[in-house]
């Protein structure tokens, strides 16, 4: 663990720290008391987080099977099932052992508890690695079921390849299983493997995020509302066929993320782990620290030992069961405030993020889970949902900070959506867009991301749509009259897109559909649009078809991330930015050795523009957002050869002379020195 003189990097990095060194230090001996207790009581960390492996039901050699449940609260426990035997389970660990002439793979279970009313109580086991809806034809009501999951040996998934390197510069394409299906229905995990994770391989990307995972009763919570955290969502198949899936992915060099949700869990009583002991707190705070206001939802109690028990089990079981590479971590902010930032408008003042609004005990979880995950494998990656800009989240454990590898850039898509919602393209500002994308924590990773699922969601609008609107509907055929609106729109995709990617963060996201401008919004099936699946989908035929522009934006994506891949501007260091003209609308920036030049004049083009670089040598377009492949208009000559000129320019040492056409960006590359 950290000694003094690795906390001492923390100020080295950030000066602005030194006066919270206290506090800092105070929270790691907390942490450091943390594993000192674990490391008493468990034999090390290892133990401590493989309680999948001793608490719910487990089959032995001989046939016979061990129950176990951690159950403070309750009287009695027991377990029942399709076999006739009631067995009632004890407590301290609570085991039971019962005699069975066999196990069934598909076998119903069911805890009861007892509450010190005397009422018996339906539960599903925490640890339930599989639960069902019954199908309404089967008349067994709406909630879930428990099933065994035990197959034998000979139909259980064999993985056949590792997990690959942890990639340089993280290329991310956030999905969700059960609307990557073009049909109105649920997708699932082998149509996925075998029809999506091919498109995004091609696409370029090297990771996949894969959302509402955990099982969750509420399908349109998108996955956030998590009932059984150990069991994979059996709407899109079983265990075995996720095992597919990411063995798949791995087969083409993707990473695969799994998005936990570790910040809340769902109020379902009769499907999820509230009240399961019978009492208001067991996995949860009792009283209003339990409860969040906005999410309608749980509060984990991350003080009490069992508690990170289960939670640390959980992210370890993800690794080691199914072998996920790494975790986005939803809702890091609210677990960061004991006002869950509701309100906060986080100026960036440091004495909000060591005051007593933080909930200590919710950061030390998120260093131990860290530690862990860094510790079992050198490959994971972590990622923070935070937009309160926390400092030293993504500073190592050993350094004093919390561990995580990356947090989300969540400042750059709200920009995005102030700027098409509220100003004419003649009133942006170039100073205050750089800003934003420029705007992160030295030394800690940022990823970068136009929209994500939060704008595709129903309520909200998509970049593409609102770019374009209506006129999406009439005039993305390559044979319809051309459209000023489409022109434009087709344009600044591409512009937003990639000035994104190159100047926003250390890694890069996108969500699935949205690299071709998917039109309209997610919305899953509810009471209020008739169960319909309708908007809950992808409609991959859009991007098929040859004779609509979606293909467009699509192949620009992929030659943005194949550039990336090229030169690594992701993990080459930040750019340096000399150039923002606000009467031109012109930026410029250098990074890699590449010199990107982004036009966002409405109407005017520059020619023998002068861009400053500190590169000297012979410049050539390697990429530009005009070119016809993307839907543009030819306007950048790819051949021609930009020599530099020694004569300081913009701060730089030399400088290059380019055409810039109006809503362009284009990147150049030294092809000879």
């Amino acid at each position: 663990m950290a000694e003094a003189k690795d906390i001492e990097k923390l100020f080295e990095t950030d000066g602005y720290l030194r006066p919270f060194e206290h506090e800092i230090r105070r929270r790691h001996g907390v942490l450091e008391d943390w594993l000192n207790k674990i490391n008493q009581s468990e034999g090390g960390l290892d133990g401590f987080s493989t309680a999948y492996k001793h608490y719910g039901l487990h089959f032995q050699p001989d046939n016979s099977v061990v129950a176990r449940e951690w159950a403070p609260g309750a009287r009695d426990v027991y377990l029942t099932g399709d076999f006739t035997r009631l067995w009632q389970v004890g407590a301290s660990p609570a085991t039971q052992r019962g005699r069975q002439s066999g196990h069934q793979a598909l076998e119903r279970i069911k805890i009861i508890i007892r509450n010190h009313s005397g009422q018996l109580l339906d539960r599903l086991s925490p640890w339930a690695k599989y639960v069902v809806q019954p199908p309404k034809s089967a008349n067994q009501g709406v909630n879930y079921k428990q099933y065994v999951w035990e197959p034998p040996s000979y139909e259980r998934y064999q993985r056949q390849h590792p997990g690959p390197p942890r990639p340089k510069s993280l290329r991310i394409y956030e999905c969700h299983v059960g609307i990557a299906s073009q049909e109105p229905r649920v997708g699932s995990y082998d149509e996925f493997a075998d029809r999506i994770v091919p498109r995004i391989k091609r696409q370029g990307y090297n990771c996949i995020q894969v959302m509402a995972i955990m099982e969750h009763a509420y399908y349109a919570s998108f996955g956030y509302q998590v009932t059984s955290f150990y069991a994979a969502s059996s709407r899109y198949g079983n265990p075995e066929q996720l095992k597919r899936m990411i063995d798949v992915a791995h087969s083409h060099g993707l990473f695969v993320l799994l998005d936990v949700v570790h910040s809340h869990a769902s109020k379902n009583v009769q499907d999820g782990l509230n009240q399961f002991d019978g009492t208001n707190s067991c996995f949860f705070h009792d009283g209003a620290r339990g409860e969040h206001s906005l999410w309608d939802s749980r509060l984990f109690n991350y003080v009490e030992y069992e508690v990170l028990r289960f939670l640390l089990s959980n992210l370890r079981w993800w690794h080691d069961e199914y072998n996920f590479d790494g975790y986005r971590f939803d809702g890091v902010t609210s677990m960061l405030y004991h006002s869950r930032g509701i309100g906060e408008g986080f100026s960036g003042d440091y004495n909000e993020y060591f005051g007593l609004n933080v909930d200590t005990d919710a950061l030390n979880y998120l260093g131990l889970a860290n530690h862990l995950l860094h510790t079992i494998d050198s490959r994971i990656i972590t990622i923070a949902e935070d937009v309160s800009g926390m400092p030293t989240l993504c500073r190592p454990v050993s350094e004093g900070g919390i561990g995580f590898d990356y947090r989300l850039g969540m400042a750059i898509p709200d920009k995005w959506i102030e700027l098409l919602k509220e100003q004419s393209d003649d009133e942006w500002d170039m100073g205050n867009l750089v800003h934003t994308l420029t705007n992160r924590r030295w030394m800690e990773n940022t990823v970068a991301y136009a929209e994500s699922h939060d704008q595709a969601l129903v309520g909200d609008k998509t970049i593409a749509f609102w770019l374009m609107d209506k006129e999406m509907y009439t005039h993305m055929s390559t044979m319809s009259d051309p459209s000023l609106i489409i022109d434009r729109g087709l344009a600044l995709h591409k512009v937003i897109r990639l000035i994104t990617h190159a100047l926003g963060g250390e890694a890069y996201l996108n969500f699935m559909g949205n690299e071709f401008g998917h039109p309209e919004w997610l919305d899953f099936p509810r009471v209020g649009n008739n169960d319909s699946y309708h908007y809950a989908r992808r409609q991959w035929n859009l991007v098929d078809d040859d004779l609509l522009k979606y293909k467009y934006l699509n192949e620009f994506d992929r030659a943005m991330n194949e550039t990336e891949e090229r030169y690594g501007w992701l993990h080459s260091g930040p750019a340096w930015v000399s150039w923002k003209h606000e009467g031109d609308k012109i930026i410029a920036f250098e990074r890699a050795g590449l010199v990107f030049v982004f036009n966002f004049h409405p109407q005017q083009s520059f020619t023998g523009y002068r861009v400053g670089t500190n590169w000297a040598g012979t410049y050539q377009a390697v990429l530009s957002s005009d070119d016809p492949l993307f839907g543009g208009h030819n306007r950048i000559d790819a051949n021609c050869k930009h020599p530099s000129n020694p004569e300081g320019y913009a701060g730089r040492s030399n400088f290059i002379e380019v055409y810039t056409p109006s809503r362009t960006a284009v990147v150049y590359a030294r092809v000879s020195d």
